[in-house]
């Protein structure tokens, strides 16, 4: 089929109105819609698997005509990341819609809700499947506005503050991302990732330093790394469950997945021999023990049941960075791409088993909390999978990826021993994602019986949460599938 990936953005986009308008007369309806557009999309993103794995180039593209003045094609791609993330992106968005059905039925406005949900969706796949730039930005926005109102609309105590705060971190990080996009117009002449890698060798290394840490900066506010986290926090802990789910499963990961592929893989060539490359890296690997340990010291002392697990996501956008400080060898970037895919399994699970324990509940503090495993053994059973998933135990799914990234940095140590200190801290700093963990569980699950009339959700919050734990669990017994797509991606 020539016009796939035009069509996994098509049929949201159409599907939006209809969304809409069955969601004024029903809640499950439009629920229904979303899963059944994941659902074939899915279907349709599998279809050109044996194209990358088996194609020269390992790449599937689309072009079509678009703007040329700006010499810009529409142009959507796949390799084996973009396609990795794409897939993770639609199951999980498909996990969202089912748990919201019961999650959300007693809210007000939820055609509104379903139908932002569908634009979201929109713009989480399109960031993944693009080449061109102008059309990258295109959909990096159109992931901050639903996001915003469905976190004010629906969110819990200050909705509108952790949203606005959202967006003005997010959309200051989107001005300095549009900042390197013109800059790399400027010297290439170009829009396409590409085209403008070569390109940009023969630029000015001066400017394309500044492009690459302006791109970068940006890039960073999204992944919520430290000290440009502040917003994550309020957000995740204020927004409904099945979009804290979406937050930090997946819009954080598009921000490292965007310094991968445009700050590493199409500007980063240029000054990858200088010293500057080498230092850069190096930065990164700095930020990212900075954000293991500050998440996790944060998620070891917080009560909050929400916020532990968003400082947790902190933490583990620190184990992203310090594999990607390991470009370009094969492993680390093999191990970083599967964690953002088994981060966001295993935390869209973590969340979506909080938001069940506050929906029976309606409490937020851990410490009021306790023996919920005898009555809530399907959400215990869940938690427990995404928290030793995220702990990083095997034959969870994290473990794997994790793996891979460490084995990366040993060979890292061989070549420039700068890693070594940094290697060790990061060994340590997975002892203190285990040690929270196992805070976690203990305090919800275990001891004493403190709510007699807790008892498991609703099916379909049921089905969503056994979705992802089988994944959750299948990803860590067998990861094949995802290492052999994101093996046969080459960035440099």
């Amino acid at each position: 089929m020539q016009n796939t990936l035009l069509l996994t953005i098509i049929l949201p986009a159409a599907a939006a109105p209809f969304v809409y308008f069955l969601g004024k007369k029903s809640s499950r309806y439009p629920a229904f819609i979303i899963a059944l557009i994941c659902v074939i999309n899915i279907a349709l993103l599998s279809i050109i698997v044996p194209t990358i794995l088996n194609g020269a180039n390992h790449k599937y593209v689309e072009s079509y005509y678009w703007i040329p003045v700006l010499h810009a094609s529409f142009t959507l791609f796949a390799d084996g990341i973009s396609l990795s993330m794409a897939i993770i992106t639609l199951i999980l968005i498909l996990a969202a819609a089912l748990f919201s059905i019961n999650y959300m039925q007693e809210k007000k406005g939820l055609a509104g809700y379903y139908t932002l949900l569908t634009l979201l969706s929109i713009g989480l796949v399109g960031v993944f499947i693009t080449s061109n730039l102008m059309l990258f930005y295109f959909c990096w926005e159109l992931m901050l506005l639903p996001s915003y109102f469905i976190i004010g609309g629906w969110g819990y105590r200050e909705p509108y503050r952790a949203a606005f705060k959202f967006f003005i971190f997010t959309h200051a990080g989107a001005i300095f991302v549009l900042l390197g996009i013109g800059a790399i117009f400027m010297v290439t002449g170009d829009l396409d990732m590409f085209q403008t890698q070569n390109a940009l060798k023969a630029a000015n290394p001066e400017l394309v330093k500044w492009i690459l840490l302006s791109l970068t900066v940006g890039f960073a506010v999204k992944m919520a790394a430290v000290p440009v986290h502040m917003w994550l926090p309020d957000a995740h802990s204020e927004a409904p469950a099945p979009m804290s789910a979406l937050l930090s499963g997946v819009i954080i990961s598009a921000g490292a997945y965007a310094i991968l592929r445009v700050s590493l893989g199409t500007v980063f060539p240029a000054v990858m021999a200088t010293s500057f490359g080498s230092m850069f890296l190096h930065g990164l690997t700095i930020f990212g023990i900075i954000s293991a340990f500050f998440g996790s010291l944060i998620a070891l002392v917080e009560t909050d049941i929400k916020r532990i697990i968003a400082y947790s996501s902190i933490a583990h956008m620190g184990y992203v960075l310090f594999g990607l400080s390991l470009f370009p060898f094969q492993e680390p970037v093999t191990g970083t791409v599967l964690h953002l895919v088994n981060h966001a399994v295993s935390k869209g699970l973590f969340f979506l088993s909080a938001g069940a324990v506050m929906k029976q509940l309606e409490i937020r503090d851990i410490r009021e909390m306790g023996g919920l495993a005898g009555q809530m053994p399907i959400t215990a059973t869940s938690s427990t999978v995404a928290a030793l998933s995220i702990a990083g135990v095997p034959p969870f799914a994290c473990f794997m990826s994790e793996f891979l990234i460490f084995v990366g940095a040993f060979q890292a140590i061989n070549i420039d021993n700068f890693y070594l200190i940094p290697t060790a801290l990061m060994l340590v700093a997975t002892v203190l994602s285990l040690a929270y963990a196992l805070r976690f569980l203990s305090h919800v699950f275990l001891g004493s019986t403190k709510h007699e009339k807790a008892t498991d959700p609703l099916s379909f919050m049921k089905t969503a949460m056994i979705i992802l734990a089988v994944l959750t669990v299948a990803l860590g017994v067998w990861p094949t599938f995802f290492t052999q797509l994101i093996s046969s991606a080459s960035l440099v």
